[in-house]
């Protein structure tokens, strides 16, 4: 069995997790101001070859990043198979969390793609890729740090209280894993942050009455991305790091 050597500590996690909340509301207020133009999403529709304009878009700019080290930190991971190897030499290996290869950047681009364009943008087509798919990009790479944050959530609760958790492990049994990790409390206090967050950050402001005015986004749609995808991803997240952990 692995052994953390500097577990992390939830403190510092849920620190690090409301921050992620704004990087992520400011993202989809960005994505929010266009339509969904469709053409970026839609094999050979602007470029011939790649799956999508996006597909390309996301491609390239990970392949930069990767080569100044992006994806050797052990808090991201690249929606791209392959990747050129850095430029830079590399960080020192993470004691805090397993090494691991756990990703769920496909669910989370099908969910992007499905599911939250839809409910943050209107339909239309205003020829904007470029700057759409640059959004897209912005959102899809906040939400993957964010969701796969799960796995030093998983290693801090773990090492917290490794009896609570390993004989359910050990019989692969999912539900007693997940009714260990959840905290309704705490994911209903997450939900009313992100929703008045939403409010706040997605408003233009009224100088002269000095009134919150027109809402950019609808606070609501975000906490209901965060309940449907954002917090039940981290889990899955949780839950395949821990079953990885023992084995």
């Amino acid at each position: 069995m692995w052994t953390a050597q500097t577990p992390p500590q939830l403190s510092s996690i849920r620190e690090r997790l409301i921050r992620l909340e704004e990087t992520i509301i400011f993202a989809l207020i960005e994505r929010a101001q266009f339509p969904r133009n469709p053409p970026v999403y839609i094999a050979d529709a602007i470029l011939s070859g790649p799956p999508s304009f996006l597909h390309f878009f996301l491609a390239e700019t990970e392949n930069l990043h990767a080569r100044v080290r992006r994806y050797l930190s052990p808090e991201e991971n690249a929606f791209t198979r392959e990747l050129p190897a850095s430029s830079l030499p590399p960080l020192p290996p993470s004691t805090s969390i397993m090494p691991n290869d756990i990703t769920v950047c496909d669910e989370i681009y099908q969910v992007y793609l499905h599911e939250i364009l839809p409910a943050i943008c209107p339909a239309g087509d205003d020829g904007n890729y470029g700057s759409s798919a640059t959004c897209d990009v912005a959102v899809l790479q906040a939400l993957a740090k964010r969701i796969h944050y799960g796995k030093f959530v998983a290693e801090a609760k773990f090492s917290a209280a490794p009896d609570a958790y390993i004989p359910a492990i050990r019989a692969r049994d999912r539900e007693a894993v997940v009714h260990e990790l959840r905290s309704p409390q705490v994911e209903e206090r997450v939900l009313r942050r992100i929703e008045k967050k939403a409010a706040t950050y997605g408003h233009d402001v009224d100088f002269e009455t000095d009134l919150a005015a027109t809402c950019k986004i609808a606070p609501a749609a975000v906490a209901e991305l965060y309940r449907r995808h954002v917090i039940p991803l981290t889990i899955e997240v949780e839950v395949r790091y821990l079953f990885a952990r023992l084995d």
